[in-house]
């Protein structure tokens, strides 16, 4: 009979999961929004519905998170443990796995309070982990819906700078920008309208969802957050919200205007990634052909920001063989954290074995 192993991925503002099957390998990935940030029961709704549409035995479940984060919570330390005995309470059937990050994989029942500054945000090295099993080299990128990961892999392993948030926001490991919830105002002060550079409104009126769904990049099963106006998510309703950034109405007649001003606010955000790629880049001699790795439902950028350095680019779903995932709202590279607890659980079954 197969094993069935499911990884969590809790974030603040979605629920990622994924069921690896052995021998199949990976078989289903899931994506529900949680905003976490307005109560447990939003986490109760989404891991409910996931369990739902899996309609198979799940033998142990692996755990990470980022969701420790959200003002629910009185602290990180707080958010993991609330966050780990909902869980707990939520996955009666199955063994619980929680991922420690450089503390490696805990049962949850021998999980003690110091292991909870390793717990709190440890998704990147998961991903970023499995990665360098299978590159012996290379730069893995997760460009999500909030922020970006960036990791140099060396001789099948990580080598990061930074552990906590805090230290990979120095870093530049991390660089919290996304291309769905991002506030537009967060990722420019300044853009160029019909010839000039236009101060943008500090004001919650767009996000970047709005703009990468006039470049047409942004895959609609991504956006699973609500609009910074509460209105639609057509093409038209993205447009007044960014032309509200620079004090303006939106006109149909001028739907291009709007094109090329989405693709200057595009440029801004990727020069920023491109700029935290290259420093880390500088760290170790590279060869020419380095792979850099996708993962994330941003990481169409990857894509071109590995032809503008002169890499190959490598998706994090063709690290894996002979996989065939289920339901096709979202793929192995979009769920890449949950994917990879499954799978670090999977190979160290393995290994005991």
């Amino acid at each position: 009979m197969p094993t069935n192993i499911m990884g969590w991925d809790i974030g603040g503002a979605h629920l990622k999961a994924a069921v690896i099957q052995s021998p199949s390998g990976v078989v289903a990935v899931y994506q529900r929004p949680c905003q976490l940030w307005k109560g447990l029961d939003k986490l109760h709704e989404s891991v409910q519905d996931i369990l739902i549409e899996t309609d198979m035995p799940i033998s142990r479940h692996v755990l990470t998170m980022t969701g420790e984060l959200v003002d629910l919570f009185d602290g990180r330390d707080d958010g993991v443990k609330k966050i780990l005995a909902a869980m707990q309470n939520l996955l009666p059937n199955g063994e619980v796995i929680v991922y420690a990050g450089k503390d490696g994989l805990l049962g949850i029942s021998e999980i003690q309070p110091s292991h909870c500054g390793n717990i709190a945000s440890a998704n990147w090295l998961a991903s970023a982990t499995w990665a360098a099993h299978k590159v012996d080299k290379g730069l893995f990128l997760d460009i999500g819906s909030t922020t970006t990961d960036i990791l140099l892999l060396n001789g099948g392993k990580v080598l990061a700078q930074g552990y906590t948030d805090y230290e990979r926001l120095i870093s530049q490991e991390l660089v919290y920008t996304g291309i769905v919830r991002t506030a537009v105002m967060a990722v420019a002060q300044s853009a160029r309208d019909k010839g000039n550079d236009v101060g943008l409104m500090a004001e919650y009126f767009a996000t970047m969802a709005d703009v990468y769904r006039l470049t047409g990049e942004l895959n609609e099963w991504h956006d699973q957050c609500e609009t910074a106006d509460g209105a639609g998510k057509t093409v038209a309703a993205s447009a007044k919200r960014l032309a509200r950034m620079i004090g303006c109405d939106y006109d149909e007649n001028e739907l291009l205007r709007w094109e090329l001003f989405a693709a200057n606010l595009r440029s801004q955000q990727l020069a920023r990634i491109q700029k935290a790629c290259e420093q880390q880049m500088k760290r170790i001699p590279l060869p020419r052909n380095t792979p850099l790795i996708g993962a994330g439902v941003g990481r169409f950028l990857v894509k071109q920001l590995a032809q503008d350095l002169g890499c190959t680019y490598l998706d994090f779903s063709d690290l894996f063989s002979g996989a065939v995932v289920q339901n096709g709202a979202h793929d192995k590279a979009d769920c890449a954290a949950a994917v990879a607890v499954a799978c670090l659980e999977s190979e160290l079954m393995t290994r005991v074995v």
